[in-house]
């Protein structure tokens, strides 16, 4: 009965924390509107065209990748902890699951899934634009981001 109580303060203590701080934050902090503050911001790229796209797998792939291989190296320090008492069954262990790693790492990279691909816009430009064109385009586009939207391509 006493653990379900000291969680349950622990608990409420914690959410009154959170909310408190919100709050306060909250009260202090100054309202400056501005319209460059409501805009997307993804990576530097000055945003354009709608919102409502659909994202390319890829980058779905590229977060799946990251998951294997933060998995991984979490892996690696339990490995490292045993290594010590079980030298050959945590070497042969360890080498037989950094090999799947690896088969798995060299399928993506031979198929090409680690590569960067561009979107859809950015390529449609570059095969309908000449290099000149495209560079005076992207130097409009740092500008005034509604000029490729505006732009007839």
């Amino acid at each position: 009965m006493s653990n379900l109580l000291t969680i349950s303060i622990f608990l409420a203590l914690g959410a009154f924390f959170v909310f408190f701080n919100l709050a306060v934050g909250g009260l202090l902090r100054p309202s400056i509107p501005n319209t460059d503050k409501l805009t997307a911001y993804e990576c530097g790229e000055l945003p354009f065209g709608q919102s409502w796209v659909q994202f390319d797998l890829r980058f779905y792939i590229v977060a799946l990748v990251f998951l294997v291989f933060d998995v991984e190296i979490a892996l690696f320090y339990p490995w490292a902890a045993v290594f010590q008492k079980f030298r050959a069954a945590a070497l042969v262990d360890m080498l037989v699951f950094f090999t799947i790693i690896m088969v798995g790492y060299v399928y993506l990279w031979r198929f090409g899934y680690l590569e960067w691909v561009r979107s859809s816009v950015t390529t449609s430009l570059t095969i309908k634009q000449d290099p000149a064109t495209l560079a005076q385009l992207r130097q409009a586009t740092r500008k005034d981001p509604e000029a490729i939207a505006s732009s007839s391509v």
